[in-house]
């Protein structure tokens, strides 16, 4: 029987029950942040409840939290060293599997992870797939100090940048968010983002611009999981995905022990 489970939830199950094949024995490991993530981390929990060994390091405080809850010991980054691996999600990705991040505020965190791995595998659904950056709102992740300064001069770049759209605002508004480093965040409604690549450099040469949620020519491989029961896998310099069917009713008892 298919799990009394949201589509949208047994779609992010489903990427990520794939991209746990990506995990090798003694691996060290970059886990990610946000929901799909999380069931990753479920996943990781329950396997190594099953005699799976593997090295952990987090992107946020909150997948250190929710890992820790379940028996995963997150080590810091810096004692791992390189990653074999890391999994994450992803706001946006373009044919090319380029990303926006951040949306879970963890920009800054994923980045160093990630750029500190080996491969970096995307799990995701289909309504993150676009033909061109944009449409989520870029995350800049910027120092408190002189922030409406820094927004104005993040203003006034754009309006020569080769974007569609060019509203900016703190997240969060008159309560802003505060990331794990202590830092806040604009939002970039940009629409479309014609040359990623320029925007990123351009942004990181503002003073008291920390990091983009640009994450550019990075992505190993990214899975599609479906609530239906499909998955489909694209890695970087392919031009077609392979596509599988997965079979959720086989997985049901999985789903009962792991689901939140």
């Amino acid at each position: 029987m298919t799990p009394d489970l949201p589509f949208a939830e047994l779609g992010k199950f489903i990427s990520a029950k794939r991209a746990l094949d990506y995990v090798q024995p003694d691996m060290k490991l970059g886990i990610g942040t946000g929901s799909t993530a999380a069931w990753l981390v479920r996943l990781l929990a329950d396997a190594q409840n099953h005699g799976l060994k593997f090295n952990a390091c987090a992107t946020s405080n909150q997948t250190t939290t929710l890992a820790k809850s379940l028996g995963i010991e997150i080590h810091p980054l810096d004692d791992l060293g390189q990653l074999d691996l890391a999994i994450d999600g992803a706001d946006e990705f373009d044919p090319a599997l380029n990303l926006i991040k951040g949306g879970g505020a963890a920009l800054l965190q994923e980045k160093i992870v990630e750029t500190a791995a080996d491969q970096l595998v995307v799990i995701t659904d289909a309504s993150k797939e676009v033909d061109a950056l944009g449409a989520f709102p870029l995350p800049v992740e910027i120092i408190q100090f002189g922030w409406k300064t820094t927004q104005r001069l993040v203003e006034r770049m754009l309006v020569d940048a080769d974007v569609t759209g060019r509203a900016v605002a703190r997240r969060g508004g008159e309560n802003p968010v505060i990331t794990d480093e202590g830092h806040f965040l604009l939002d970039l409604q940009l629409d479309r983002i014609n040359d990623p690549a320029g925007l990123s450099r351009s942004l990181l040469d503002i003073a008291g611009v920390v990091e983009t949620g640009l994450f550019l020519d990075m992505t190993t491989a990214i899975v599609v999981g479906d609530g239906s029961g499909s998955v489909k896998v694209k890695k970087a310099g392919d031009a077609d995905w392979k596509t599988d069917a997965f079979d959720i009713d086989a997985h049901a008892e999985l789903l009962a022990r792991i689901a939140p």
